[in-house]
């Protein structure tokens, strides 16, 4: 008594506020309807008639554009992959903007779907927001490996098959999804390596241009015919027929047909490389003096023609006189 005072309340009404709150709602919205029936029944079908037809027209209305927007959604899925399949882009990158177009008007629809029920959207709008940002703050880590893959599947800088070098990691790419890359190592280990990391850090693509450049120091003693010395390593060189040379590797213009193009020419067609090999003195050591040897490679032959030339420079060019320098000293007596 002493707080409804206080609050400037009188018991009388205190108790209707009361007897408003304590009914249970259904039982009174029951006695409601009776009570209409009763005293109108003419109006009160009526108005249900009327109030069911408006709700019926509104879930024909709202089934009508769920199912013409599912086929519109379905319809703008199907041209999105065509249109990425002719222009011969990256099949993940492909699926993932399809699936994220699609998953966007589905949502979208939804709600539309609901509005046209009458049902207020507003609040279910901000719920997925807040969701939204809720759930990029727990992943942002994942967030920037998304972003990292969005960008590599879009720049492309390798592409499954080749061999890159990156995040401390060599090996051939065998996959590249949305959040990470997988390459397979020599030791035939598969490396999962961060996107985000990986679009941000430096990439090495060894086999991406198809051919590469081999080089062989060779140090002999001093003393040896330098052109002889240089015109044997050439031989051997050219022995091998998978070193190649401008008539083996031709080069490539805006017009070839069937043939990779490289970045060594310009559009015209002019070389900018040799692709013949070449050997040349390269330093004058203390102890020795060394030759360098160069020569292109297709990359699938880039580890057998390395192994393979070291062993017969080292088995071939002694028994012609061209000896191997090793660290000497010669020491001279004076009596």
């Amino acid at each position: 008594m002493i707080l409804l005072q206080e609050l400037g309340i009188t018991p009388e009404e205190a108790a209707e506020k009361a007897q408003k709150l304590s009914p249970d709602s259904v039982h009174q919205a029951v006695q409601t309807v009776i009570q209409q029936v009763q005293t109108n029944p003419e109006g009160f079908w009526h108005s249900a008639l009327q109030d069911l037809t408006t709700f019926g027209l509104k879930v024909v209305a709202a089934l009508l554009i769920y199912f013409v927007g599912s086929w519109i959604i379905r319809y703008i899925k199907r041209l999105i992959i065509r249109l990425f399949e002719r222009r011969k882009t990256e099949r993940t990158l492909a699926s993932f903007v399809s699936s994220l177009v699609s998953i966007t008007l589905t949502v979208m629809l939804i709600i539309a779907t609901i509005g046209t029920l009458g049902v207020d959207t507003t609040s279910f709008a901000a719920l997925l927001t807040a969701g939204g940002m809720a759930l990029g703050m727990a992943l942002s880590g994942t967030v920037q490996n998304f972003a990292g893959g969005i960008m590599l599947l879009i720049f492309r800088p390798f592409k499954s098959g080749d061999y890159i070098k990156a995040q401390g990691e060599e090996g051939f790419v065998i996959e590249v999804s949305i959040v990470s890359t997988k390459i397979l190592t020599y030791g035939n280990k598969v490396v999962i390596l961060p996107n985000g990391n990986l679009f941000t850090g430096n990439i090495e693509n060894i086999s991406g241009q198809g051919v590469l450049r081999l080089e062989w120091p060779v140090s002999v003693d001093y003393g040896v015919d330098a052109a002889a010395c240089k015109q044997t390593i050439l031989e051997i060189m050219k022995s091998d027929p998978r070193i190649l040379s401008n008539e083996t590797y031709p080069p490539h213009t805006e017009k070839s047909k069937g043939q990779k193009k490289t970045p060594l020419v310009d559009p015209e067609g002019v070389r900018k490389i040799s692709y013949d090999p070449v050997v040349v003195l390269d330093t004058l050591n203390s102890n020795d003096i060394t030759f360098l040897a160069r020569g292109w490679v297709h990359t699938s032959d880039y580890w057998g023609v390395k192994y393979d030339l070291t062993e017969r420079f080292y088995t071939e060019l002694p028994p012609k006189g061209f000896t191997f320098a090793y660290p000497h000293m010669d020491v001279q007596i004076r009596s």
